[in-house]
């Protein structure tokens, strides 16, 4: 992107465009996001300050007018506009369950995978950039699942795709199709892992510019001599090998992994029990990623990857390569949600004031990784990307022990690791770059200290620039 949105405006940017049935609601709404965004991790009484404006969102949140969709459709038309200077769009996908345990009177959830909890289903389309900068989201499904529907998984080849939650990637490609309307001059690939590899996923109508990258979970079978997926890829010559990094997983640590890369041209065949449907065989890319020294302790990575994105040379296999493994930033986002934003410990007793709330806290949480990645992304880029005045002038002033800011602001490689500091971050020699966990916990820092300079400073002249901690 070569331009960035100011950080003092991005509120009004992504939630004026909500239709809430009253400009004052939408107003209300712009004023309460840039409050939470001050402390995304606190509860809501203690980021809002005060009982009026804690009694203003429990009306927003309570408010019938107050649509989620609205919501997410302003936030999907202000990303939109951010694309118009993207080229290339990883649409990212996935389902994450949304779990209150703490809270079982709250009525209109659904089971979750283990009986005994409740919540909601989130499946979410982040729009990424190559390289990593989450621009927005471009779709937001949120459900709760019918606890009649238990236990019926063993019925589903038997139903249509319509009836399955597997529609969700179907939906999903459908709003990337309607983002690529409004801006044609950006080609979109929409990435998904394993639980995207859905036959109809491949079949579904979309327009030039628009292509899928999807890890398969089936090693179907293909129309070849070697006659199965696996086998047909894994006898091609390796073409590359690459360091992909691998995050962290439960107890098992991050890490690089050196993997083998090899491609081929395939028609997959439709799947055995849709034999009646005389369905045609499909035309997929595959580029296999495996790493084929593993170590001693964990799995040893392996991606089988399908796309319709043409394969034609190295580069075009380990770009697709490099394309997968963006989709992390999408974990990233939804541990933004959960944990920097506090999501599940939302003390809301209806699903459909979570829902209004959730709409919410999913543009912070955007916004929060949003600020996280732009450092790194764009690191000549000035601070006022992500920060107002006032408060990358208290920034400076706390990092430095001195009560006059510089004239200028500092560009994003200096003052994302400040609020890092702020966060716990030790920056020490060799140390990488701050993660998502110590920023917010140093934009909450960051907030006491603007509001106390915005009192002691009114309006302080400001220093010559001088060399930088």
């Amino acid at each position: 992107m070569s331009t960035l949105p100011a950080a003092d405006a991005w509120a009004m940017t992504d939630f004026t465009g909500a239709e809430l049935g009253d400009a004052r609601r939408t107003q209300r709404l712009v004023e309460l996001a840039t409050v939470f965004a001050q402390r995304p991790g606190a509860s809501l009484p203690e980021a809002c300050g005060n009982r009026a404006r804690l009694k203003a969102a429990s009306r927003c949140f309570d408010h019938e007018a107050v649509d989620p969709q609205a919501i997410l459709e302003s936030h999907v038309m202000a990303t939109s506009d951010r694309l118009a200077a993207v080229s290339r769009v990883l649409a990212v996908q996935d389902t994450t369950a949304v779990d209150w345990p703490a809270h079982p009177a709250t009525t209109g959830l659904g089971p979750l995978a283990a009986p005994t909890h409740q919540g909601l289903h989130v499946h979410t389309t982040l729009a990424l950039t190559p390289e990593r900068l989450p621009v927005g989201r471009l779709a937001q499904q949120v459900w709760a699942r019918d606890p009649a529907a238990v236990g019926t998984r063993t019925t589903r080849q038997h139903r249509p795709i319509a009836d399955k939650e597997s529609q969700k990637w179907l939906t999903s490609v459908a709003a990337v199709r309607e983002a690529h309307a409004r801006c044609p001059p950006t080609r979109f690939v929409c990435v998904g892992d394993r639980e995207a590899d859905v036959y109809d996923l491949f079949r579904q109508e979309r327009p030039s510019g628009v292509d899928l990258l999807v890890r398969a979970a089936w090693n179907r079978r293909v129309d070849h001599p070697e006659r199965d997926l696996w086998t047909k890829v894994a006898a091609q010559p390796v073409v590359a090998t690459l360091t992909v990094r691998v995050p962290r997983r439960g107890p098992q640590p991050a890490r690089q992994a050196t993997v083998a890369v090899r491609w081929c041209l395939v028609l997959r065949c439709p799947p055995t029990h849709r034999q009646a449907e005389k369905l045609p065989a499909t035309a997929v890319w595959v580029v296999q990623a495996v790493e084929e020294q593993p170590p001693a302790r964990g799995e040893p990575l392996e991606w089988v990857l399908l796309t319709t994105c043409a394969v034609h040379t190295r580069a075009d296999a380990v770009e697709r390569v490099d394309w997968y493994a963006c989709r992390w930033g999408l974990e990233v986002w939804q541990t933004v949600l959960k944990s920097g934003c506090r999501l599940e410990a939302r003390p809301l007793d209806t699903a459909d004031r979570l829902r209004r709330c959730l709409a919410v806290y999913s543009v912070l949480a955007w916004r929060l990784l949003y600020t996280t990645m732009v450092s790194r992304a764009m690191p000549d880029a000035p601070c006022t990307a992500v920060l107002e005045p006032e408060a990358w002038q208290a920034l400076d002033c706390a990092i430095h022990l001195t009560p006059t800011p510089p004239s200028t602001p500092p560009p994003l490689r200096q003052a994302v690791p400040w609020i890092g500091r702020l966060g716990g971050f030790l920056a020490r020699r060799g140390d990488a770059e701050p993660g998502v966990t110590v920023l917010w916990k140093g934009f909450q820092h960051l907030t006491d200290l603007t509001r106390m300079y915005r009192i002691m400073h009114p309006a302080f002249p400001k220093r010559k620039n001088v060399g930088k901690a």
